[in-house]
């Protein structure tokens, strides 16, 4: 698969503090990169940098040529999904899956048939069709996820970057979430960046791991080489066992007062 973004040598001062020194990950075509570490080492930070929500110093390249300074022109490369799935308005569903196209439309800002037909592709393939005239503040978390992700994924923009998408949602809404991100990756091609604390969810529908440590080294590579019990036990400070469920990986953390009960990752 083909590197399709690359963030390296990331750094970004909030009130004087240094919060990330040199971070950086690659997300490759068709496939979904997990961005996972303890609270605090900066995921969402580095997410929001990446996006160009925030000033930071390093690099941030698309298919290797540096991003456009210009908001619009970057976000139709970069479409970012916000943790928490908060709508401040009483818009309808519809109208907000539609702010998704606002980087593609004219000067005029009218949208066109191109605009209409991707606000109904997403819809259909985020389940929310039927929500349509609902308002989103009278939905369900797990319909405002839907209809938030649809949003974001109206604008087309080949990199996905979505933090903490499945908080607060339980386990069935968490894997329909997900695998809306996958399906995106593998069948339109993009690339997916998706912050997550659940490393169980992360070792199934991820790809690509990275993981941020306290002390700032960046460990990336797959879902074996990086969920080790060693790895998780420096970046945690907790025991894991990790293991498999019907081929299914698993990851659990260990009581910090009984012996650790390490199993190493195997086929």
């Amino acid at each position: 698969m083909v590197t399709m973004l690359s963030a390296s040598a990331i750094t970004l001062r909030l009130g004087g503090r240094p919060i990330l020194d040199g971070a950086g990950f690659t997300a490759r075509r068709g496939a979904v990169t997990g961005l996972i570490g303890p609270n605090g080492v900066g995921k969402s930070t580095l997410l929001r940098a990446v996006a160009g929500l925030l000033p930071h110093g390093g690099d941030v390249r698309f298919e290797g040529q540096p991003l456009p300074a210009e908001s619009r022109a970057r976000a139709r490369l970069l479409g970012y999904l916000p943790q928490g799935h908060h709508v401040h308005w009483p818009l309808s569903v519809r109208r907000t899956v539609a702010l998704g196209r606002l980087p593609h439309l004219g000067s005029l800002g009218r949208p066109g048939r191109t605009d209409e037909d991707a606000v109904e592709r997403v819809m259909a393939a985020t389940g929310i069709a039927g929500l349509a005239a609902r308002t989103v503040p009278t939905l369900s978390g797990g319909e405002r996820a839907r209809v938030m992700l649809g949003r974001v994924l109206a604008t087309d923009a080949p990199v996905l970057l979505a933090d903490e998408p499945t908080a607060a949602l339980d386990p069935g809404h968490q894997l329909r979430i997900m695998a809306l991100l996958r399906a995106e990756a593998v069948e339109r091609h993009r690339a997916v960046v998706v912050v997550l604390h659940d490393l169980s969810l992360a070792a199934r529908c991820c790809d690509d791991l990275v993981l941020l440590m306290p002390d700032r080294r960046v460990i990336a590579g797959d879902v074996a080489a990086v969920l080790t019990p060693g790895l998780l036990h420096e970046a945690y400070g907790v025991s894991f066992a990790v293991t498999r469920a019907d081929g299914i990986p698993v990851v659990l953390p260990q009581c910090a007062t009984t012996a650790p009960n390490m199993i190493q990752f195997g086929d």
